[in-house]
């Protein structure tokens, strides 16, 4: 089978997971699944996804599990408790054909938000891996390996990258899991301490890396529901997010509404309070010498923040980045399925998000419109009204 452990997730579904149960445990959600590559035909394998996903939903945490997350000093340990009695329901989640499109299919998972979260992550895994090894059954695994080389030797070789720090990020839409482990172990081999850690907290645990993440979208999206009213929604969130971490976990999100929102909400006190932001979505340069300008302004020293980039990277992009800002703030990156998925064929762009909290509409509205996925207009349109966020200009042709 093809998830095995439910450590098989990224670490921030387990920071933000605490948090709904001491905050949130009442909260009711729902979760659908998008494929943004056009012409992808995933219905073929509907039945092969379902079957997996029933597996998924017979594991429970071994104690070897729960002691390895006892040890991290932001898990407290009632939520590990609560962990050794959990396990995912079918229940709350369907696979059924699109009646929307062709050869598409839909998935939705429905119910509390604090036995729902841990879907996400694991679902999308196993969409990739099925579709992979039925479109691809002999991979060309050499040629994912040279990839992986060149990578490795842009930053490894270059002086001026001495210092960089870069995660693996790719759990969700990797090409399998045992080509997962391979390029983990390729990266600790041979990036020795440029490797920061991985999202993926099994193999943080199986080799002895560090593993990395704070919060997702769907955390600022259902404060939305959850908050006090929609205009403070996202400083409730970070405002919530530091009473129950109290410094831990110091990186916050800014792209949830895009980053004019995000700057006039992180003001003084939460340029001191968090220990930097990450980057998901626009133009990372602008972005950053956005926020840089920011901390300046808030007078606070951009050397002492780190600004973690994690939107769509591949290492060209690494060493661009690292060497514009490395002398001016800390920087961190995470690298998804440039790492994960590259062996020649296109990846699959697949996402699950929440549309609903609470029977609410939520949506985030980025930098980048494409990754936006809300189909409650008249909500999007009160949303960018609340937060002053311009509607994008129709692409026209010339």
């Amino acid at each position: 089978m093809i998830i095995t452990s439910l450590l098989d997730t990224d670490l921030y579904k387990f920071t933000m997971m605490q948090v709904v149960l001491h905050h949130f445990p009442g909260a009711q959600v729902e979760y659908r699944f998008n494929c943004r590559n056009k012409g992808v035909d995933l219905s073929p394998y509907i039945d092969e996804i379902r079957e997996e996903i029933a597996w998924l939903c017979t594991l429970r945490f071994r104690e070897r599990e729960l002691d390895y997350l006892r040890g991290f000093r932001f898990i407290k340990s009632d939520f590990v408790d609560f962990l050794g009695l959990f396990q995912l329901n079918t229940k709350y989640i369907t696979v059924e054909r699109s009646e929307k499109e062709s050869g598409g299919i839909e998935i939705v998972v429905k119910g509390p938000w604090l036995h729902t979260i841990l879907f996400e992550i694991p679902v999308l895994a196993i969409v990739n891996e099925i579709y992979f090894r039925n479109t691809q059954p002999i991979p060309d695994y050499a040629e994912g390996r040279k990839r992986l080389r060149e990578k490795i030797a842009l930053v490894r070789d270059d002086p001026e990258m001495e210092a960089v720090h870069i995660a693996d990020y790719g759990t969700r839409r990797r090409f399998s899991r045992l080509w997962h482990d391979e390029v983990l172990l390729t990266l600790k081999e041979q990036l020795k301490d440029k490797l920061a850690g991985t999202s993926n907290v099994m193999y943080a645990q199986k080799h002895g890396l560090t593993p990395l993440g704070t919060m997702a979208h769907e955390y600022l999206q259902a404060c939305q529901s959850l908050g006090p009213r929609l205009r403070d929604s996202q400083v409730f969130g970070f405002e919530m997010w530091a009473r129950e971490y109290r410094g831990d976990l110091g990186i916050a999100l800014s792209d949830v509404y895009g980053m004019d929102a995000f700057l006039r909400d992180f003001d003084m006190y939460f340029c001191k309070l968090f220990d930097g932001a990450r980057h998901d979505s626009g133009d990372p340069v602008q972005w950053g010498e956005r926020l840089i300008a920011h901390y300046e302004k808030n007078r606070v020293d951009p050397k002492t923040k780190t600004l973690v980039f994690s939107d769509s990277l591949n290492f060209p992009k690494v060493v661009e980045l690292h060497k514009r800002f490395k002398d001016r703030a800390r920087v961190a990156f995470g690298v998804g399925t440039n790492l994960t998925n590259d062996l020649g064929y296109t990846p699959l762009q697949i996402v699950i998000k929440m549309v609903r909290c609470n029977g609410q509409p939520v949506a985030k509205l980025t930098d980048s419109p494409e990754k936006n996925m809300c189909e409650d207009e008249a909500y999007l349109a009160y949303l960018r009204q609340v937060f002053q966020i311009k509607k994008p200009e129709p692409v026209t042709a010339p």
